[in-house]
């Protein structure tokens, strides 16, 4: 059975709020709270890859502590500049 666009947002806004670190539950709630209902599915695909990254290598990428991934590079780009001033 396939998820409907509906509950697949739903999971991921949970999964972005429900993180191993307060950081990262921080970040990507926010990032999700803006950008989930307006991503394509293959954006999505890309978030959900995402959430399956280690906080720690997470935090480090957002932060710029670290480079991301040449894949994710973009989509850490989107979620750092969510909280730029």
């Amino acid at each position: 059975m396939e998820e409907s666009r509906e509950t697949r947002i739903k999971r991921l806004s949970m999964r972005s709020m429900r993180r191993g670190i307060k950081e990262m539950d921080i970040l990507l709630s926010g990032y999700a709270t803006a950008n989930l209902a307006a991503m394509d599915a293959e954006k999505m695909d890309l978030y959900d890859h995402l959430l399956r990254e280690n906080d720690q290598d997470l935090y480090q990428w957002v932060t710029g502590q670290v480079p991301a991934p040449e894949g994710f590079r973009e989509l850490i780009g989107e979620i750092a500049r969510t909280y730029e001033k």
